[in-house]
């Protein structure tokens, strides 16, 4: 009985312990969140692999977007901001565990990020889980946002993206028969291609022939061979400048001279550097130019220019976005110890002067804003037309 009575009492007391050192850690968490100097926001983005230029050109928007807050007098209520960025690779797993790593380790208060909608969409449940404030600055499939309440984005979305390029196609250029080339393996491909399709022959245009490729594939002869056969007006490649540079060299190369199209997944320098002269005249949809004449965005590009020596690509242009537009939610949001103070405030923004645009989130918690089209031209491209939505 003894015996049994001092387990009883030991258990109790090391109940009594455990509930005491939980409730010092839950306080002590509740006024470092409250007192600390530094607001920590995470980045995840495919800062190596075959999209690198993506993951690097939004990381350097981000950081200008912070180095300008932290400089500033008043900074955001008196707080700094640190970024804590992470490499998925271009890999969807890694990307899902990036941001676990981010929110559940190193406890961040918001996450940026990514700009491929296929690792989206692998993180984005994760941040809906936790209730941590997720904002895409270049994602464009739309069940990119579906995830949840908490997961937004900058840029506007995919069947916008495609009937742009339809549009384009149709009346821009007069083309009447065009064929796809999409990665099947990427949602971000398969879902503008399909949107394209759809607004295009709703035009009285066809489709005349679709091929599919995987990301990373460098041979592509034997689908343009086939399109080749079916005499298009022009070839739509919605997919990333990787393999797109590869296909117009290809294309070239098997005699077809007709337009190449495409989305802002080829906006990159390196689709010069890939593509040569083959892709030289091609057309794609974009979120910015840096031939605009609005004067936040040349302030911006002047300012990156002067902090990486680079002209900045719509990539860069719109991690700075997805960054100012957290930061003004920021300075509106109740609180910067609540996640939900937070969402609602990112939830609310409207008109925000964005250099990519005029900025408003809407139900669906998307962005609702322009497009431009540019043309390749050499290692620059020039601002064709804006296609409002």
């Amino acid at each position: 009985m003894l015996i049994k009575t001092l387990l009883s009492l030991t258990a109790l007391t090391l109940t009594l312990t455990s509930c005491t050192k939980k409730q010092e850690a839950e306080n002590s968490a509740g006024t470092t969140a409250a007192e600390s100097s530094e607001i920590l926001v995470g980045e995840y983005g495919s800062m190596t692999g075959g999209e690198a230029t993506f993951g690097i050109s939004t990381h350097q928007g981000i950081m200008l977007a912070f180095k300008e807050v932290n400089s500033s007098p008043e900074k955001l209520k008196g707080k700094t901001l640190k970024l804590l960025s992470l490499d998925d690779q271009g890999k969807p797993e890694e990307a899902a565990t990036a941001v676990t790593k981010l929110i559940t380790q190193d406890k961040v208060m918001a996450i940026i990020g990514e700009v491929a909608s296929s690792r989206s969409l692998a993180a984005a449940p994760i941040s809906q889980q936790y209730k941590v404030p997720m904002i895409s600055p270049s994602s464009t499939n739309p069940k990119v946002t579906e995830v949840g309440d908490f997961i937004f984005r900058v840029c506007f979305i995919d069947p916008f993206q495609g009937t742009v390029m339809a549009k384009f196609a149709a009346e821009n250029l007069k083309v009447k028969k065009v064929a796809i080339m999409r990665d099947v393996k990427s949602d971000y491909s398969v879902g503008l291609a399909n949107y394209f399709k759809e607004t295009f022959t709703k035009m009285g245009g066809s489709i005349v022939s679709e091929q599919t490729y995987v990301s990373n594939d460098i041979d592509f002869k034997a689908q343009l061979t086939s399109i080749k056969t079916s005499k298009p007006d022009a070839i739509f490649i919605p997919g990333y400048y990787t393999e797109v540079g590869l296909i117009a060299r290809q294309a070239r190369g098997l005699g077809l001279k007709v337009p190449l199209l495409g989305g802002d997944g080829w906006d990159s320098s390196k689709l010069f550097e890939i593509g040569k002269d083959s892709i030289v005249g091609s057309y794609f949809s974009n979120h910015y130019t840096t031939d605009t004449t609005d004067p936040r965005a040349k302030d911006f590009i002047a300012a990156f220019k002067k902090e990486f020596n680079a002209v900045p690509d719509g990539l860069a242009a719109l991690g700075y976005d997805a960054a100012k537009v957290l930061i003004d939610a920021m300075k509106r949001s109740k609180s910067l110890t609540s996640s939900t103070d937070l969402r609602d405030a990112i939830a609310s923004t409207k008109d925000f002067a964005g250099v990519t645009g005029m900025i408003t989130v809407n139900e669906q918690r998307n962005a609702t804003k322009s497009a431009v089209v540019v043309k390749v031209a050499g290692d620059n491209n020039t601002f064709v037309t804006t296609i409002n939505p």
